[in-house]
C-alpha cells in the first residue's frame, strides 16, 4: 500500500503545510529551533501516527470482539542517543488507558494488540530511504 504525502514549505519559520490530497495540518519546528511553534515537529508527527494506531488498534479489536470499553487514551515519549558511528538510537515508551468495566486479562490483551499495530510494525521493519530526486512541478 503506497502513501504519498505532499509538503508546501511555507516561509515563515519552518512551517508547512502536509496534505495527503484529502487533508491537511501544519508542521512546525519549535521556537528553539528557530520555528514558530505553529505545528507539530516532525519527531511530534512520527509519534502522532504511532500513537493513533496504537489506539485505533485496540478501539478495532474491541469492536471486533464486542468488547464495551470506552474512552482510550495514549501517552507516547521519545528518547534518542547517539551512537558512536552518527547513527541514532530511538527509545518510545507508551502509556494506554483503557476506560470500561474490562478485565485486567482483557485489558492486557488489547494493550498487546496495541503493541502489534500496523505503524508500530512498520517502524520496527526495514526502511530504505532513497536520496531525494529534484521535483519539477508540484501538483
Amino acid at each position: 500500500m503506497a502513501t504519498e504525502i505532499k509538503i508546501k514549505n511555507l516561509p515563515t519559520g519552518y512551517q508547512s503545510i502536509i496534505s495527503n490530497g484529502r487533508h491537511s495540518i501544519i508542521g512546525d519546528e519549535p521556537i528553539k529551533a528557530k520555528g514558530t511553534d505553529l505545528g507539530l515537529s516532525p519527531t511530534e508527527l512520527v509519534l502522532a501516527g504511532i500513537s493513533m494506531c496504537k489506539v485505533a488498534t485496540i478501539r478495532n479489536v474491541a469492536r471486533r470482539k464486542g468488547i464495551d470499553i470506552g474512552n482510550v487514551d495514549a501517552e507516547l515519549k521519545q528518547s534518542v542517543r547517539r551512537n558512536a558511528d552518527g547513527t541514532f538510537a530511538t527509545s518510545i515508551d507508551s502509556a494506554i488507558k483503557i476506560e470500561g468495566d474490562i478485565s485486567e486479562e482483557t485489558r492486557a490483551m488489547l494493550i498487546e494488540e496495541a503493541d502489534n499495530c500496523y505503524v508500530t510494525r512498520l517502524v520496527r521493519g526495514e526502511w530504505i530511504i532513497n536520496d531525494s530526486t529534484a521535483l519539477e512541478n508540484l501538483s
